[in-house]
């Protein structure tokens, strides 16, 4: 009898003494090959005595400790992992193996598959063994009986509280391994063991209010909220309901007691309501814009909708737009956390996100949030205000209006935003660079009264130091540039291209007959836009002859 261990399942192959191969189980017949991350897991042995073909199989998994750390290292609430598990299984699939080294991923070995001319006397056990002498941790496991098996269990039961690795049951495996294998498998799983799953931990508790969450599809969630109660380690107080089908299953009313548990012991859910008072005061308007409510049944389940086209909540995109890194640049906020704050009311406009301090005390409440939590969000927040134009228009999500192009438009207005407010398409259509059809949508966007309201107060949050006139040579003028593969002199390919554009070049995404160049560290390579590059005779240059390009070299 051993721990059932919740992480990701590795097959490992060595030959001649030295790791060979690493796969994932994938979906039992084919596999992801992480050779190269196994290579690094904290304990998995590179060499080891035995010179034959060994197979074995195990168990990757993340301790709660390492879990936890690298969560708080997160400052997206909403970025981080729900469980050890999802973690360790992305982090075993890193494409950076450097990642996957300080994710402190450990292998517990649970099944010896195959190794030649080894005689194991028949016995599982004696497997273990020899896989621990030859260097491997292997899982915890108990020898057991009929009379003892009960024992057993409570014994690991009583301990699962304490253990350091996540484990979601327990399996018991034959010792006699020809009588194991005589009873042959199932479609998918072979008869020789049996796997349990702990049974959930439920909990009473009452119900306080049931909150209405609006998602980006209009969609209106319900969602109980309880009485505080500890479930599986951590304190719950809500749980999804899904929709209002379910809520008149369970009779649902404010003030019933019910029972809660964490399915596959994550997510909260209810079990049953013990007192039934009914479904009552389903919300006739949105929670985030007030607009009418509908009842729509859809897969034979009855849920409650936003009747608004252009409520706040279904415009979740361009609030993501707004913070993302080439705009306001706002860690902290992803989409699920910007869709818990529009749903809340917090946000309705881009400058309400410049005072979420006036939701300090319900977002340090919010769950998985805190007071460190809101600190890091509000000063990323106050780091933002901070701030160029053309990053403002950008972020606006105006049709076709990328950075590179409101670099441009704010160039040739020399930054007066009345101005611009107020230009034709045709004063922007002679724009280089711009044409008629973003001229268009610009100007078409500015029409709007509101759209004009929401960019005067969102210029009442912001600094826009004055721009120093740069008197630097526009040496690229007219040149179009194409960056591919990895950068050193640079942070990351943005960087090139944002001197490229203060020089007066262009850069594009892929190499055409009107490309002048291609940057390329890799001169040789045979990726595809260096073969197109070759074929049209485009020079492929290394970062450091662009840099002298840049200097004025060429």
């Amino acid at each position: 009898m051993s721990w059932k261990l919740d992480g990701l399942t590795i097959v490992l192959t060595y030959r001649d003494g030295g790791l060979f191969k690493a796969v994932t189980r994938g979906n039992g017949e084919v596999g992801e090959v992480i050779t190269n991350n196994a290579r690094v897991f904290k304990n998995v042995p590179l060499k080891i005595a035995y010179k034959g073909e060994l197979t074995l199989r195990g168990e990757a998994v993340i301790s709660y400790k390492d879990f936890e750390k690298i969560n708080e290292e997160i400052e997206d609430v909403d970025a981080r992992y729900k469980n050890p598990r999802n973690l360790c299984s992305g982090s075993v699939r890193q494409l950076n193996n450097e990642i996957t080294a300080r994710r402190n991923v450990r292998f517990y070995a649970f099944s010896l598959v195959q190794a030649e001319n080894v005689d194991f006397e028949n016995s599982r056990q004696r497997q273990m063994e020899w896989l621990k002498g030859q260097g491997f941790e292997v899982v915890e496991y108990h020898m057991v009986t009929a009379d003892t098996a009960e024992r057993e269990v409570e014994d690991f039961s009583e301990r699962i509280t304490d253990n350091e690795f996540p484990s979601d049951g327990l399996v018991l495996v034959y010792d006699d391994i020809a009588y194991g294998q005589s009873l042959g498998r199932t479609s998918k799983f072979p008869r020789d063991s049996f796997a349990f799953k702990w049974a959930d931990e439920i909990r009473e508790t009452k119900l306080t209010e049931i909150e209405w969450s609006p998602s980006r599809t209009g969609l209106i969630n319900p969602v109980a909220v309880f009485e505080p109660v500890e479930l599986e380690g951590t304190t719950v107080s809500r749980a999804s309901v899904h929709n209002i089908s379910i809520m008149e299953e369970l009779e649902l009313g404010i003030g019933d007691r019910i029972e809660v548990y964490k399915a596959n012991m994550i997510i909260p859910q209810i079990a049953q309501n013990l007192t039934r008072s009914g479904v009552k005061d389903i919300p006739s308007v949105c929670p985030v814009c007030g607009e009418k409510t509908r009842i729509r049944k859809v897969s034979n389940a009855k849920a409650l909708y936003c009747t608004n086209p252009e409520c706040q909540a279904k415009h979740v995109k361009a609030f993501s737009l707004f913070v993302s890194r080439d705009a306001l640049n706002i860690e902290g906020l992803s989409e699920a956390t910007l869709e818990k704050f529009i749903a809340k009311g917090f946000i309705r406009e881009f400058s309400d996100i410049f005072h979420l301090e006036r939701y300090h005390e319900e977002i340090r409440q919010m769950e998985g949030f805190g007071e460190k939590s809101f600190q890091n969000l509000s000063a990323s927040i106050e780091k933002a205000r901070v701030t160029t134009l053309p990053r403002v228009i950008y972020s606006l999500g105006i049709a076709g209006i990328g950075l590179a192009n409101a670099k441009v438009i704010c160039r040739e207005f020399k930054n007066d935003v009345d101005a611009m407010l107020h230009a034709t398409e045709e004063e922007l259509g002679r724009i280089d660079g711009i044409g008629s059809v973003l001229a268009g949508a610009f100007v078409s966007y500015f029409q709007d009264e509101d759209h004009i309201k929401i960019l005067l107060n969102l210029l009442k949050e912001l600094e826009i130091p004055e721009e120093i006139v740069d008197n630097t040579e526009r040496i690229l003028e007219g040149k179009k540039f194409v960056i591919t593969g990895s950068v050193t002199h640079f942070a990351n390919r943005s960087e090139v291209k944002e001197l490229i554009e203060s020089l007066g070049g262009k850069v594009t995404g892929s190499v055409t007959a009107k490309t002048d160049f291609l940057i390329n560290n890799d001169v040789h390579s045979t990726s595809s836009k260096n073969k197109k590059a070759n074929e049209l005779n485009i020079p492929i240059i290394s970062e450091e002859e662009f840099i002298e390009m840049a200097r004025g070299g060429r």
